[in-house]
C-alpha cells in the first residue's frame, strides 16, 4: 500500500508540473478523454501482464498479439464478411489459444517464459506480416457501430464538455474483476503464493501449473481484448508496426505500480496508477513541448529513478525493522 501511495504521489508531482506549464492544453477537454482513452487502452493490457509477473514470469510477446489480433480482426470483418459479433468473439478465443500454448510450453515443457514469448514476439509479427501481404488493413466506414467500442463516449453532466470514452468503463469492469479475482478468491491467492515460492506452493498443495498456465491465458486475452480496441480506435492496423514496444509499456506499468519482477507480489490499483503515470509522462512530453527524441528517454528514467528510491525505501524499512529486533 505504501509503494502504491508513493506512485500515486509520482503521478500528482507530474499532472501538477505539466498542468502549471500548459493549463490551456492539458487541461482542456479534449486532451483529458484522449488522456483517459489511451489510460485504459494500455490498462488493461498492463493488468493482463500483473498476473503473469505475480507469478513470476514474464510475458514478451504482448505487443505482438495486440498486432496480430488488431489485423485478424480487421481481416475478418472487411476481407471476409464476417459479422462482428462473431469476429470479436473468434479473436478473443485466438488469443486465448496463444495464452495457452505459452502457458503449456512454460509449465509443461519447463521452458523459460523469456524464451518461449520472445519466441511469441517474432512468430506473431511474423504471421501478421504474412497473412495481410504487409498492407494496412482498415476498418472503413461501414463498420461504425463496431467502432464505438473504442470510440464511444458517455457524457458527463457538469464536467464541461467532458466525456467518458468507453474504453475507460470497459478498464473500470476489468480492474474491479481482476481485484477481486486476486484478492478476494482462493485462486488468486494461490497465483501470489505461486509468485512467492513456487517449490512450497506445490508442496502445499496447489496445482502450481493450473496456475502458470492461467495466468498466462488472462495475459493473452487482455492482450487480445487490446488488439481490437486498439485497432478500432485507429480505424486501420499496420501489421509491421501496431502494437511495437506495447510489452514494455505494460511491464514497466505493472512494475511500476508495484508488481516484483521476483514475483509474489502487486496490485491491480497500483497497476493503474502506473499505467497513467507512464501515459501522462508521454502526455507531457507533448503539451510542454519537449521534443519527441526524448520520449523514451524521459519516461525511462523516471521508471529508474521511482524504482531506485522504492527499492533504496524497502531496504532502509527491512534494516530498521532488524534494529528494532535486535534492540528488543
Amino acid at each position: 500500500m505504501k509503494k502504491t501511495l508513493g506512485i500515486l504521489g509520482l503521478l500528482i508531482v507530474v499532472v501538477a508540473i505539466t498542468a502549471m506549464g500548459n493549463p490551456k492544453s492539458f487541461l482542456s477537454p479534449y486532451n483529458l478523454e484522449n488522456l483517459t482513452k489511451w489510460t485504459s487502452l494500455f490498462g488493461i493490457i498492463s493488468i493482463g501482464v500483473s498476473f503473469v509477473i505475480i507469478t513470476g514470469g514474464i510475458d514478451l510477446s504482448i505487443g505482438s498479439v495486440v498486432g496480430l489480433t488488431g489485423c485478424l480482426l480487421a481481416m475478418l470483418v472487411s476481407d471476409w464478411g464476417v459479422p462482428a459479433v462473431l469476429a470479436v468473439p473468434i479473436v478473443l478465443v485466438i488469443s486465448l489459444i496463444l495464452g495457452l500454448c505459452h502457458g503449456l510450453l512454460i509449465a509443461k515443457l519447463k521452458l523459460q517464459p523469456f524464451i518461449v514469448t520472445l519466441c511469441g514476439l517474432l512468430l506473431y509479427r511474423g504471421i501478421s506480416r504474412f497473412m495481410s501481404g504487409d498492407d494496412t488493413q482498415g476498418f472503413g466506414n461501414e463498420h461504425q457501430t463496431l467502432r464505438m467500442l473504442a470510440n464511444g463516449k458517455i457524457p458527463i453532466p457538469f464536467t464541461d464538455g467532458f466525456d467518458l470514452p468507453i474504453p475507460a468503463i470497459m478498464l473500470i469492469v476489468l480492474a474491479v474483476v481482476a481485484a477481486i479475482f486476486l484478492n478476494k478468491t482462493i485462486y488468486g491467492r494461490y497465483l501470489l503464493a505461486l509468485g512467492r515460492n513456487e517449490q512450497a506452493a506445490r508442496y502445499s498443495g496447489i496445482n502450481t501449473d493450473v496456475m502458470v498456465i492461467l495466468s498466462y491465458v488472462i495475459c493473452s486475452m487482455a492482450a487480445g481484448l487490446g488488439g481490437v480496441l486498439f485497432a478500432l480506435d485507429l480505424n486501420s492496423v499496420q501489421p509491421a508496426s501496431m502494437g511495437e514496444f506495447y510489452e514494455l509499456y505494460a511491464i514497466a506499468a505493472a512494475v511500476l505500480g508495484g508488481c516484483s519482477l521476483r514475483g509474489g507480489e502487486g496490485t491491480i490499483f497500483g497497476v493503474l496508477i502506473g499505467t497513467a503515470v507512464i501515459q501522462v509522462l508521454r502526455n507531457s512530453i507533448s503539451i510542454l513541448g519537449i521534443p519527441s527524441q526524448l520520449n523514451f528517454a524521459i519516461i525511462g528514467s523516471v521508471l529508474l529513478i521511482g524504482v531506485a528510491v522504492d527499492e533504496i525505501v524497502k531496504r532502509m524499512a527491512a534494516r530498521r525493522r532488524r534494529t528494532m529486533r535486535v534492540q528488543a
